[in-house]
């Protein structure tokens, strides 16, 4: 008897329905979006309803006030006309690498992605505050970002594994599913499961795609945050995700097909700029949307951590989208849950009243089964609480809790991508070699007439830890998030000048002559090791 073909999404369905579905990895650059149906434009600018049978705060008093500069800004947008024809990414691209500094080409390539919005009237007025939209009637603006051409590329060329680098989802009928095989996604299968309605998330496009790698190292100089991506391919008439808000500053680009968008207020003030992202949402949690649109090809869709969306294909066309991500754990908080404990240490080793004892009876009137007592010991017991908060602002190493912060941020980070003169005047593309049978060129001499700067503006920086003071950078980082550990290495006191000297001179180039060693004979031996790790290039080829 001839057997009846199954497809890969109804084997998946057969031999999973006993199984729970694996678990998607939590990865910085994670972003979600959704899709539900309708089409065309409209602006609400009351607040939504609240969900029944749930408890709600007040909303947040600044809503109705993103609600109304929101329009504003569309109608802004409008007036102005947004429909330039913009520069070519690869031309831009070109361009930028003739920018000498390397936080201006940040500064234009963001301006690009957000154009015609003013970058400083954006962070001004928009960022973190209100969705913004951008309709620019010109499909190929963002053409040579990524493509479905590319997808299927890496599916057949790179080891693109499913649940870390891709995920099959659907959402139907109001529940979320991941259809994740084991393994290694191949085209067949992964076709299959689009085929059948599936939409498929790259979690990571940047480790396969070199253009994205290098759009997001250079905005990460923008927002000293990293700057993720996930790029969504979506059938028509389906939609993947459930409504839900991230932790991430969102900016949502349209690079194929078109998707009708809902985007909703978050709903309660404990949801605004939220730590975590939230769960998958009903659609009666949600209220009504203050933003509703067909992102078409060359738009642009921003919105902060904490506003619900979802986004689903009209029937007659394929999505493909990628969402640029930036500031996942990157608040003041952040830096404060550093902080706090360092000063406590500082305090309490400095200052006797932090090592004082408390009251022998404490226990009688604190707590929270005392919490309602009339007890004017715990008026007093709050007071000394906040004498000692307060004082303890005079003991908080603010530098070294920024450092570590720091730390982190290179850690996350990708490596630059060179341009071909970066590469000849760095050490990946120095002339040692083997060539007839022998070793040539190897130890190129540098000499105290040598020219040398930072690679990138970003991407050294120099901590200590009380004891030891440390260069850390970017430039051995991989381009799969956390691939490796931090890297970093011990830079000797009396060097400490010398590499400050070069992070401050950037963008300037400085003869090795120059630096502020204590020693003229440690100049050489430290630009050595400088350029032996990738943190430094020089003015012309060794």
């Amino acid at each position: 008897m001839e057997r009846k073909h199954m497809s890969a999404f109804a084997l998946y369905k057969s031999i999973s329905s006993s199984e729970p579905p694996p678990k998607k990895p939590s990865l910085q650059v994670s972003e979600k979006k959704k899709k539900k149906k309708e089409n065309g434009i409209s602006k609400i600018n009351k607040p939504h309803p609240k969900p029944e049978g749930k408890k709600m705060r007040k909303k947040p008093q600044k809503a109705a006030q993103r609600e109304e500069s929101f329009e504003e800004m569309t109608e802004l947008q409008d007036e102005e006309g947004v429909n330039g024809i913009g520069e070519d990414l690869d031309d831009l691209l070109a361009d930028l690498l003739k920018v000498n500094n390397s936080r201006e080409r940040a500064s234009k390539l963001f301006q690009w992605l957000i154009s015609p919005i003013p970058a400083k009237s954006f962070f001004k007025d928009t960022w973190e505050k209100k969705p913004i939209l951008v309709q620019r009637k010109n499909p190929h603006y963002y053409k040579g970002l990524f493509s479905t051409a590319e997808f299927d590329r890496i599916l057949r060329k790179d080891d693109v594994q499913y649940g870390v680098n891709l995920d099959v989802t659907s959402y139907k009928n109001g529940k979320r599913e991941t259809h994740n095989p084991p393994g290694r996604a191949l085209p067949f299968t992964v076709w299959d499961f689009y085929e059948s309605g599936c939409s498929l998330r790259m979690l990571n496009p940047q480790a396969f795609s070199s253009t994205v790698w290098n759009v997001l190292s250079i905005l990460q100089e923008q927002f000293g945050s990293m700057a993720g991506a996930n790029v969504y391919l979506t059938p028509p008439g389906t939609q993947g995700f459930a409504p839900h808000y991230d932790d991430i500053e969102a900016f949502v680009v349209q690079l194929e097909g078109k998707k009708h968008w809902r985007v909703y207020n978050p709903r309660t003030e404990d949801e605004v700029l939220p730590v975590l992202s939230s769960p998958n949402f009903d659609q009666a949690d949600i209220g009504k949307p203050i933003l509703e649109v067909v992102l078409e090809a060359g738009d642009l869709l921003y919105f902060p951590r904490g506003f619900i969306h979802q986004g689903d294909c009209l029937p007659d066309a394929h999505s493909l989208h990628i969402t640029i991500s930036s500031y996942q754990k990157n608040s003041w908080g952040d830096l404060l849950q550093k902080l706090v404990p360092a000063a406590l240490e500082v305090a309490m080793e400095e200052d006797v009243e932090f090592r004082q004892g408390l009251p022998l009876d404490y226990l009688t009137y604190m707590g929270v089964q005392n919490s309602d007592k009339d007890d004017p010991r715990r008026t007093q017991f709050f007071s000394r609480v906040e004498s000692l908060m307060k004082k303890l602002t005079n003991y908080a190493p603010v530098d070294a809790a920024v450092d570590q912060k720091a730390r982190d941020f290179l850690h996350d980070c990708l490596p630059p991508m060179l341009s071909p003169e970066e590469l000849a005047s760095s050490v990946q593309g120095a002339p040692a070699r083997w060539e007839q049978g022998q070793v040539k060129d190897a130890g190129a001499q540098i000499t105290t007439q040598t020219q040398v700067r930072l690679l990138r503006a970003g991407c050294a920086r120099l901590c200590s830890d009380g004891e030891a003071v440390h260069l850390y950078y970017t430039t051995d980082n991989s381009r799969v998030y956390h691939k490796e550990e931090p890297k970093s290495f011990g830079i000797q006191t009396e060097h400490t000048d010398a590499v400050e000297f070069l992070i401050q001179s950037y963008p300037k180039f400085v003869a090795v002559g120059s630096l502020p060693c204590e020693s003229a004979e440690d100049r050489i031996p430290l630009v050595e090791l400088l350029f032996e790790r990738g943190v430094i290039h020089t003015a012309e080829p060794l």
